[in-house]
């Protein structure tokens, strides 16, 4: 079933929901209504209700609020909260709204013993609920630390309803049981037309191997949480659960020999049902009228940032920064001799796809230069306007297990050769990349980015994780979890400007494109040909008025395109602070149990 219908379905079963909590004063069924006495009858009804649950996962296409982002014009968390404007007086995040989705899970849950049938069918259905109850915690662990764990639909006389939260360790472990029990009962694919659209027992190890590497990584980094010493327990679960996807879930890499071919059908196919690597996608189509937004990718609201640029690796598998000069290169530079993943992700000289078709796209400094092209549908069918957007997106996909399980192993301090060679380097040879090798030489830029990580072959595993799963939502918690904040704090670049004036920005010898120092001052560009000069895409430091524009070059008339907001309001991370989300003030008030951590 298809995401239209679980849509419609979701909307008739908050009808059940809405009916379960009114009875009249005899407690009457009504018989022009569906109410839980009547609907959880059988598995049918088990598998109705939990399609519901589907708009609860979704895929991601953007790395907003990390540095994988050079600029956003948007209003991101995490922007606000590194300038201090986030308080509990007004952060969002705790209303009854927030908790609906475990209601709804547990409403099910809640009624499951009554329904006749199949008993093996009726614990699939009870497992994917508890895929989804263990998910909705995941997402509250990572956000508040600390929560209260609800197992049940809460009345209002409930004596649990106003209780303080709970501790991470007791939510920790209850959602490992969720999981646990999801694992060994989902079934791969009760019917026929489900497909990898629907949760299977891989796409529940998925996310056990995604879970566990977090709060195993997050126990041993965060001291401040006081459970350091429990933090092996999880980085094995996650080796186990990683383990058990690779050697009996049939996955594999698109790997047809087309290398950045092959990593770029990932993200722009109109379908990945036949794709060996999805574990869990999202199917958008125009028959059903379901579309995505991933045109949105390119020159909306952000770019992609310096610091991801410089992390792919040359072509020859040694760092960018190590070559000479690597630090004034040009936008027509950068991209040779590079990871093709690179140029998947990021746009390059030679893109075109976009509002034209013949001629190169020209990038716009004003957001960096670097702008995503990772998602971005390159068949125009398949790309139709806001919300009409028909391409597959994934949820899980194998090349995420293949990461967990070498960065498992590596914090546990037991990765080998064999290890990697079934894992980091099956993704570098994909895109015809060398391998990499235990005796990797230690990167110092890596390892000034990441002053917590033991080893080089550590950080190597991190940068591939950066470059592989760049745009799909992954980098925030990554440095969350790492507790490497200070990441955050830096303000992020765009591309290289060796002067102001004109240059070429598509390879083409001929200048595209021109950073001059206000409309009043195009004196750099008046020797141009009046044709060429009027084809040129102009932007300028200041406006007609003098006022600073929203960029500028960090040496003044040249250097890498910064922006003036980081520079007038500068970042600021505090430890272990930002790690954490206050609960709104207004339910502490509410619920005086509720206590803030970390300072807030």
């Amino acid at each position: 079933m298809k995401l239209k219908t679980i849509y419609i379905l979701t909307l008739g079963l908050m009808t059940i929901g809405m009916t379960a909590c009114k009875k009249d004063f005899l407690q009457r069924d009504p018989k022009t209504e569906i109410t839980e006495g009547v609907f959880f009858q059988s598995p049918t009804d088990l598998e109705t209700y939990s399609n519901g649950f589907y708009n609860q996962i979704s895929p991601s296409y953007s790395d907003i609020n990390s540095d994988n982002i050079s600029n956003y014009n948007g209003d991101g968390e995490v922007d606000i909260l590194l300038r201090g404007g986030l308080s509990s007086a007004n952060v969002g995040g705790w209303a009854k709204s927030d908790w609906a989705a475990l209601r709804s899970v547990n409403f099910m849950l809640d009624h499951i013993g009554q329904v006749k049938g199949d008993p093996a069918l009726i614990k699939h259905y009870a497992g994917i609920a508890k895929f989804f109850r263990a998910n909705f915690y995941f997402q509250k662990i990572k956000k508040y630390h600390n929560v209260p764990w609800y197992g049940h639909v809460l009345s209002d006389n409930d004596p649990d309803l106003y209780k303080g939260q709970d501790p991470r360790a007791l939510v920790v472990d209850s959602v490992l049981s969720d999981l646990n029990y999801a694992v060994a009962n989902i079934k791969n694919d009760v019917k026929t037309n489900a497909g990898k659209t629907r949760v299977t027992k891989w796409a529940a190890l998925a996310l056990l191997s995604r879970f566990a590497l977090h709060e195993g990584t997050f126990r041993k980094y965060h001291d401040e949480i006081g459970l350091s010493a429990d933090y092996q327990r999880f980085l094995d679960i996650a080796i186990s659960a990683s383990d058990k996807i690779m050697k009996e879930g049939g996955f594999s890499l698109v790997s047809t020999g087309n290398g950045a071919l092959d990593y770029r059908s990932l993200f722009s196919s109109p379908s990945l049902a036949n794709s060996k690597e999805m574990i869990m996608w999202a199917d958008y189509t125009k028959e059903l009228n379901v579309g995505n937004n991933t045109h949105t990718v390119l020159d909306y609201t952000w770019s992609l940032s310096r610091s991801l640029a410089d992390t792919y690796l040359k072509k020859d598998g040694t760092p960018f920064t190590s070559s000479p000069g690597y630090d004034t290169k040009v936008y027509t530079e950068v991209f040779t001799d590079r990871d093709p993943r690179m140029a998947e992700t990021i746009i390059n000289p030679n893109f075109r796809g976009a509002s034209t078709v013949d001629e190169p796209y020209r990038i716009k400094p004003t957001l960096g230069g670097y702008n995503q092209i990772k998602f971005y549908p390159r068949d125009p069918a398949l790309r139709q306007g806001w919300e009409m957007n028909y391409t597959g997106l994934p949820i899980f996909r194998y090349a995420e297990i293949l990461l967990n399980y070498a960065e498992a192993k590596a914090e546990s301090g037991t990765v080998n050769q064999g290890d990697l060679d079934q894992t980091i380097n099956l993704l570098r040879s994909r895109v015809q990349m060398p391998p990499l090798l235990m005796g990797v030489a230690l990167d110092p830029v890596l390892a000034a980015s990441y002053p917590n990580a033991n080893g080089a072959v550590l950080l190597e595993i991190r940068r591939e994780r950066r470059v592989e799963t760049a745009c799909e939502g992954f980098r925030f918690n990554d440095l969350m979890r790492w507790k490497s904040g200070n990441l955050f704090q830096d303000s992020q670049q765009g591309m290289y400007i060796p002067a102001l004036g004109a240059m070429d920005v598509t390879g083409d010898g001929k200048p595209d494109i021109a950073i001059l120092p206000s409309p009043n001052d195009e004196s750099l560009i008046a020797n141009i040909p009046a044709p060429e000069r009027e084809k040129l895409s102009k932007f300028y430091l200041k406006d007609k008025t003098g006022k600073d524009q929203n960029f500028y070059l960090t040496n003044g008339t040249s250097g890498f395109i910064a922006f003036t907001r980081d520079r007038d309001q500068p970042r600021n991370f505090i430890t272990p602070k930002y790690y954490y989300r206050p609960i709104p003030i207004g339910e502490t008030v509410v619920n005086p149990q509720l206590k803030q951590v970390f300072g807030w």
